[in-house]
């Protein structure tokens, strides 16, 4: 039985097909530059209720999507399905190829609202789920993470660690007898961390949380100049421990290097380099 090629497709969904185009555009111009080699790629809205593509480029003009989905009215089923996801207005965009281009393409995708990236065999079945997957994501309600509760046994004492930290105290409050709130945000973060009493029941040290960071060498130095008991650097995976191999990551990847410290109560925190995001985050 024949190999069925695997594919790397990238199916992102946008507010606008202006943003998909221009997104297309520099997938385009990666190809100019040499960066990417043989793709596929197209932009889809709805025309009058109906699926319609907008726009294709295929390079060096060997089509890898299926066929069907330049038909410009898309009659597969599961292209209509993908299509009742878009709103007025929405777009998608599919780029497909061989695994070679992952590097270059995971620069490409700037004004995506939701980008799904997955490896998969060259069927039509799976490539229009992953545009399905992507158009669902982009129409959930953004949910943004506010504030993570931990537990502490001393609330002085924790007060006074993550000041020495220097994250920013935004609160220390007692609206209720019993209650107490003590609120820190660690710099450019958009999440805060809330200790005190009346808060939690979990036990005191059970937490684990991450951080990230541009330069890992550079964090690593401030903790310690802070007086924070963090750990040497290491690469690779964080866990299990025995996986970590000493120093950054010799490349630089991101994601690629970490370190970690405790608060007082044993709450651990994992730094981690990250200098480049994967598609779609943020």
């Amino acid at each position: 039985m024949a190999e069925k090629n695997v594919l790397i497709v990238y199916a992102a969904a946008y507010v606008t097909v202006e943003a998909a185009l221009a997104d297309l555009d520099a997938i385009e111009q990666l190809h100019k530059d040499e960066l990417i080699g043989q793709y596929d790629a197209a932009v889809i809205d709805q025309e009058n209720g109906k699926p319609h593509v907008v726009k294709r480029m295929d390079r060096p003009h060997i089509r890898v999507i299926p066929e069907l989905f330049g038909g410009g009215t898309l009659p597969r089923k599961e292209l209509h399905e993908a299509a009742e996801q878009l709103t007025a207005g929405q777009a998608g965009l599919i780029a497909v190829g061989e695994p070679t281009i992952e590097k270059g393409l995971d620069k490409a995708f700037t004004g995506a609202a939701r980008v799904v990236k997955r490896a998969v065999e060259a069927t039509t079945d799976e490539i229009t789920s992953e545009l399905q997957e992507a158009l669902k994501e982009a129409d959930m309600v953004d949910m943004h993470l506010e504030v993570d509760i931990i537990p502490v046994s001393d609330v002085d004492r924790s007060k006074q660690f993550y000041q020495r930290l220097g994250w920013r105290l935004d609160s220390d409050a007692a609206p209720l007898e019993g209650l107490r709130i003590v609120q820190f945000t660690p710099p450019g973060s958009g999440a805060s961390v809330t200790f005190g009493t009346g808060l939690t029941t979990a036990a005191p040290g059970s937490a684990e949380g991450g951080l990230t960071v541009s330069d890992i060498v550079a964090a690593h130095d401030e903790l310690t100049g802070r007086g924070i008991d963090a750990s040497d650097i290491w690469h690779g995976p964080p866990f299990p421990v025995e996986a970590r191999q000493p120093g950054p990551d010799p490349e630089r990847t991101s994601y690629g290097s970490f370190c970690s410290f405790n608060d007082p109560d044993g709450n651990t925190w994992l730094v981690q380099e990250v200098t480049t995001r994967l598609p779609g985050r943020v």
